[in-house]
């Protein structure tokens, strides 16, 4: 009896052992891309003020920001007169020639500006600050550096956007540092932009200068933190966007993101420019969200590894453009994206048809080769993810809110929770419906049918943004043909890895209304695990499953019950 015991311990031993090691894989490919995630979605360290003077420098750059966004400077505030005079000083002391432009805000405008301040005073004059670094063609068209000295009712401002003017004054100093450029360089600082982009829809709808230039950089912020990035250029962006991937060391850009910033009714000082001709680039950070137009929005706030991360990549850009024998023009628009901050891949929206077809001539052959068995449960599973999920994430932000109208300001503070939120709720969904399956090649090509059809959809009505789900799906098939398992655990990283990043955005963006866009940032990165995914007993995944969905209510009625958060701007309304 003693030895049947110790046989049957060993052979429980050998069981957990056996399961330890089928989770091997699968385990180091979630560390390797947590790792990747992480490594995109930090902005780089502040450079010290002794950097060389020809780099960018956040701590030469935080002097101005401390003095901008001292306290807030609306547009006609004494305190915007304060601000204007320092960076007319600046200007002046980097040897630019120094004008202005000047107007009155109109009816809207004056509007806001009023029920901020509860008088009724009439419009107030608008300044906007123009300085000049010659070049040696004075002939050739110009390059702005464009943000905004005025800031909304009660926040000073750090972030948005005095980290634009201070990265600008900065620019300015490495670029002159580095000798005379080719062509002008404009640094433009706009007045009335949170009124409505009051200075910028003047100055190019009037201004003389604007028939001088060639290219346009502008650079704003919602939040105080996080990776910034190129999230809007001029349309017919090709010979843009290849500029910028040759010119800038540590990218951050996304035709994704400049997609969905299309279809949302934003604004920003580039609206006006984009109706023209020049080719024009728009860079933001949106980490620490509950920061916009916050009280709390002090120069100690502000991430400082953020104005590095604006400002290198601004400096890169623009000493490319300020070198090159023509600036851009118009040609076809290209899917483009930063890999991790490391490089920048651009490509034509063709080779996302090819993309598409190596994955579907691949999935086919594995059916082929393998049978039909497993597909139709494979394909069921993917789809109940997309939409329980997105059902889910829907459900618990809804909770989150309660029955009031919501605060939008405190909302974007409830931001790091929602993630909390959506990620528990993520895999729970995933337990749910894959924990306790251990899939065939044929069940995992089922799951990525589903995908693929939106792959295809999406193909159709946004090329540039399809990437999200061609890149994915060609790698999978490509793990799936792989006979050595080291193929699979690299594809899962990398394609998990991105994906973690991009549901982190995703939240960040659009989180606190639309926290369901995550559903496909979760199916695609589940898609590259399951190839290596083991399964786990039926009882344990439901258990788990139910655990972590408990946490994600917790999370929900965190946010619903909290106090209101103190970063609210001091003009909304007092509700929740």
């Amino acid at each position: 009896m003693i030895d049947l015991a110790l046989k049957g311990g060993q052979q429980v031993a050998l069981v957990r052992g056996k399961r330890m090691k089928n989770f091997g894989p699968v385990f180091g490919a979630l560390v390797a891309a947590i790792l990747l995630a992480i490594a995109a979605t930090t902005p780089p360290g502040p450079r010290p003020a002794d950097a060389p003077a020809t780099s960018f420098s956040a701590i030469r750059a935080m002097a101005d920001v401390r003095i901008i966004a001292q306290r807030p400077h609306v547009t006609g505030s004494v305190e915007n007169a304060v601000v204007r005079d320092h960076i007319v000083r600046r200007m002046a002391a980097l040897g630019l020639e120094v004008s202005n432009s000047t107007g009155l805000i109109d009816a809207k405008g004056t509007k806001r500006l009023n029920r901020w301040s509860g008088r009724n005073d009439p419009p107030a004059r608008l300044v906007n600050l123009i300085g000049i670094l010659p070049g040696k063609n004075r002939l050739l068209p110009a390059v702005v550096l464009m943000s905004h000295h005025d800031s909304v009712w009660g926040s000073p401002a750090a972030a948005d956007d005095s980290a634009g003017v201070a990265a600008s004054l900065e620019a300015v100093r490495a670029i002159r540092a580095a000798g005379q450029p080719e062509r002008d360089l404009i640094m433009l600082v706009t007045d009335g932009e949170e009124l409505g982009l009051q200075g910028a829809r003047q100055f190019w709808a009037t201004h003389p200068l604007r028939n001088q230039i060639g290219a346009v950089i502008n650079m704003e912020a919602r939040g105080g933190g996080g990776r910034t990035t190129l999230f809007q250029t001029s349309h017919g962006n090709g010979a843009a966007v290849q500029v910028y991937a040759d010119a800038v060391d540590h990218p951050g850009a996304s035709s994704l993101a400049a997609f969905v910033y299309s279809v949302l009714p934003n604004d920003s000082d580039l609206t006006p420019v984009i109706k023209h001709d020049y080719a024009a680039y728009n860079f933001a950070f949106i980490g620490r969200s509950g920061l916009y137009h916050s009280p709390l929005a002090t120069p100690e706030n502000l991430d400082q590894g953020s104005l590095q991360d604006m400002g290198g990549q601004v400096l890169d850009l623009t000493n490319a453009l300020l070198k090159a024998p023509t600036l851009p023009g118009k040609t076809e628009d290209v899917v483009f994206f930063d890999l991790f901050g490391r490089t920048t891949l651009v490509y034509p929206i063709w080779l996302g048809w090819v993309m598409m077809l190596l994955a579907g001539g691949g999935l086919f052959w594995v059916v082929r080769q393998d049978g039909r068995a497993d597909l139709g449960a494979g394909a069921g599973r993917m789809l109940a993810l997309i939409s329980g999920s997105a059902l889910a994430f829907f459900v618990l932000n809804r909770l989150s809110l309660g029955l009031e109208p919501a605060n939008y300001y405190d909302r974007l503070a409830a931001i790091p929770r929602l993630e909390v939120m959506a990620a528990l709720a993520a895999l729970a969904a995933f337990l749910a419906l894959f924990g306790s399956w251990r899939p065939s090649r044929v069940g995992v090509v089922g799951a990525a049918l589903p995908l693929f059809l939106i792959g295809l959809a999406a193909q159709i009505l946004a090329p540039t943004a399809a990437y999200v789900l061609t890149l994915p799906l060609v790698l999978v098939t490509l793990a799936l043909l792989a006979r050595h398992v080291a193929v699979r655990i690299g594809v899962a990283a990398l394609v998990a890895g991105y994906l973690l990043s991009l549901g982190h955005q995703l939240m960040q963006g659009v989180g606190p209304t639309m926290p369901f866009a995550a559903a496909l940032p979760l199916a695609l990165a589940v898609l590259a695990l399951l190839p290596l995914w083991p399964g786990v007993a039926a009882r344990n995944a439901r258990a788990l499953a139910r655990a972590l969905l408990l946490g994600a209510m917790t999370m929900s009625l965190w946010v619903l019950l909290d106090k209101p958060a103190p970063s609210r701007a001091v003009y909304s309304d007092s509700k929740k």
